[in-house]
């Protein structure tokens, strides 16, 4: 404080939090002087840095000519309360531009000045979590989850957590940028790797106003796109395909198996043939005979003609002779 020590300007030691649009406060009073002429006061707000004028009021009434461009139209004291030592400033439709510090200056024929801070504060818009792409995400792909929030100001603190509350800060990042109001969007991306049931969280916190917003999203099986209908239909067609060659492999073998057993058949049947041919040329005669008859012990006469012989067939029988040729070089009468 400077100035007589009679007069005293009384300002909040702790910072003044202003919510962004909203009008705000600026508390100051003054005290040490008993009894005074409104004529003789004067009070004058100021920005501490810049020296700046916000607001000026002497010669009982506002004295506005030196007044920053920015705070036009937007300031006012409380002329019903000054002679009650009030010289606080109304700052309508706070903006994050005014955010600093400001000195409230009284003069009641000796002087007396106080500073202190305003904070800008503006809400974050709820977060939103998006993961990804919409399709053809299967577990085991890496995914990048992003959380944003919009409208808020200072820079906001975020955290990812999982959903057994554990914190998560590998493989984040996050990115905060203003608009020309002054007002941040915040994007965080936190890459995982997929997993079903897994659920991921993201806090959002504004630091001045305390306020925490959360969002999450709980990836389930269900959750999952996996590949789409036409590669299903693909791998199923294959799989057919793959089964019908199988079976027709299989009718291929036993065809083939079948074929190879008649003609082993075949040659056995040739073979055994030729070995009975064999057999009755060396016996020297060989016939076959078919009785139709009852009566077939009657003999039959061999007679030769040549080197042929036939057989002399009873009138009672029927049957079929076959005539065979006989070797009879040596057996010729």
């Amino acid at each position: 404080m400077d100035g007589d020590e009679s007069l005293e300007v009384h300002v909040p030691e702790s910072p003044v939090v202003a919510l962004f649009g909203t009008n705000a406060v600026l508390n100051c009073s003054f005290s040490g002087v008993s009894e005074f002429n409104l004529s003789d006061l004067s009070v004058f707000w100021q920005l501490s840095d810049t020296k700046r004028t916000v607001h000026s009021y002497w010669q009982s009434r506002d004295q506005l000519t030196d007044q920053d461009d920015r705070f036009a139209n937007r300031t006012s004291l409380y002329p019903d309360q000054l002679m009650s030592g009030n010289a606080s400033l109304l700052l309508k439709k706070v903006r994050v531009a005014d955010e600093g510090s400001y000195s409230c200056f009284v003069r009641v024929q000796t002087y007396s000045t106080g500073a202190m801070l305003m904070q800008v504060a503006a809400p974050f818009s709820k977060p939103l979590v998006t993961w990804g792409s919409e399709s053809n995400l299967k577990p085991g792909d890496v995914v990048a989850l992003t959380c944003v929030a919009y409208g808020g100001y200072p820079e906001a603190e975020v955290l990812w957590q999982d959903g057994a509350g554990r914190n998560l800060t590998d493989n984040v990042t996050i990115s905060q940028v203003a608009n020309e109001e002054g007002l941040f969007s915040v994007k965080s991306i936190l890459t995982v790797i997929l997993e079903p049931n897994s659920t991921y969280n993201c806090r959002l916190t504004n630091p001045l106003l305390g306020e925490e917003g959360q969002a999450s999203v709980t990836i389930t099986a269900q959750g999952l796109v996996f590949p789409p209908l036409a590669l299903w239909l693909t791998v199923a067609l294959a799989v057919c395909l793959l089964a019908l060659l199988v079976a027709l492999a299989a009718v291929c073998r036993r065809k083939i198996k079948e074929s190879c057993e008649e003609m082993r058949a075949e040659e056995e049947a040739k073979e055994l043939e030729e070995a009975k041919e064999l057999e009755e040329a060396k016996s020297g005669v060989a016939f076959n005979f078919v009785p139709l008859g009852r009566n077939t012990s009657k003999e039959l006469k061999l007679e030769t003609t040549g080197i042929f012989f036939t057989t002399a067939i009873p009138h009672e029988c029927k049957g079929v002779v076959k005539l065979l040729r006989l070797d009879l070089l040596k057996s010729k009468p």
